[in-house]
């Protein structure tokens, strides 16, 4: 008896939901059948329950009411056949699919502008990029961080698509993160600029905007990459993106030695940018220079592209040619 109420526990427990329940009371009837005889007094009772119990496993369940796209209550068949049936439009009329898709692709695209640059000399690598983000004709924002800090010796710069440039930096330091875990060494630049290339690679043609460069030092030393959002990777000493990189590569290209100190060739990237920024309406801000050497990286100054104008600029007093005095009347 023990064993069939057992049994009887766990058939109810592990019962299909498809079928109604079988209430305990009726398995315990059930496992006590063979004790039942047919001239015992309870025999009609376990009958009933019996034939009732098997009326009810043959029950249907209605089970439409659960379904995703049930039928409302007075709708025609028509309207509801249009609901469920597969959408459907027509294709552009084109010759050249692959054309049309990135004409769609920069239709769509914002107008942006930024100036970011980065450059290798004898203590390292430095790195200055400006803070404006435009939307389309309109300054959306003079305070964006456009120099990203993968991990505490490398750093990526912003151009392009500010969500894009974020997000795949992000996914980037989380990719080095388990490389330097997994292998007890940290990701070299080439390593990782060339992860990031890759991964760019396979969205190409998407419509991703990204124009980036990666900067660190490791174990051979200061690195610097350019990477864009169709896969290319370059390697370089001097590098800068954006629509103010024309300004920028004129004052870079003037004053670049290898030999500068740290001070020399954060105030060459801070000039630089000013420069940018004076010239190209998409660029502004804040001149935000950083440094990267054997210890990591380390922000070096944030200025505002306005005060270095007069920095650069002062204004000085010019003599008056000519003063209108009063003349008192005799």
């Amino acid at each position: 008896i023990q064993i069939k109420l057992d049994r009887a526990r766990i058939s109810a427990q592990y019962s299909s939901t498809l079928q109604p329940k079988k209430p305990f009371p009726i398995l315990l009837a059930l496992s006590f059948s063979p004790l039942l005889s047919s001239t015992s007094p309870f025999s009609t009772l376990h009958k009933s329950i019996s034939s009732r119990f098997k009326q009810g496993a043959n029950m249907k369940l209605d089970t439409s009411g659960l379904e995703s796209m049930a039928p409302m209550a007075g709708s025609s068949a028509g309207f509801s056949d249009d609901l469920l049936a597969a959408p459907s439009f027509d294709l552009p009329n084109t010759t050249k699919f692959d054309d049309f898709q990135k004409e769609a692709i920069q239709m769509v695209k914002p107008a942006k502008g930024t100036t970011t640059l980065a450059f290798i000399f004898k203590e390292g690598v430095i790195v200055a990029a400006d803070s404006r983000a435009s939307m389309g004709g309109y300054i959306s924002s003079q305070s964006v961080k456009k120099i990203i800090e993968i991990n505490p010796y490398m750093l990526g710069t912003m151009a392009g698509g500010a969500a894009d440039c974020q997000f795949w930096h992000r996914n980037l330091g989380i990719k080095c993160r388990l490389h330097e875990l997994a292998n007890k060494r940290r990701i070299s630049v080439t390593g990782a600029s060339k992860l990031l290339a890759n991964i760019l690679y396979s969205y190409r043609g998407m419509g991703l905007s990204v124009g980036t460069m990666i900067a660190g030092w490791d174990e051979t030393g200061p690195g610097l990459y350019y990477v864009d959002s169709e896969g290319g990777r370059l390697k370089g000493t001097r590098f800068s993106v954006g629509s103010g990189s024309p300004y920028a590569y004129g004052v870079l290209d003037n004053g670049y030695h290898y030999d500068m100190s740290v001070n020399e060739a954060a105030e060459l990237a801070r000039r630089a940018i000013y420069h940018a920024t004076f010239r190209d309406g998409a660029s502004g801000g804040v001149a935000s220079v950083y440094y990267v050497g054997p210890d990591g990286w380390k922000k070096l100054s944030g200025d505002d592209v306005g005060e270095l104008h007069y920095q650069y600029y002062p204004v000085t007093l010019s003599a008056v040619e000519q003063e209108m005095a009063e003349v008192a009347i005799a």
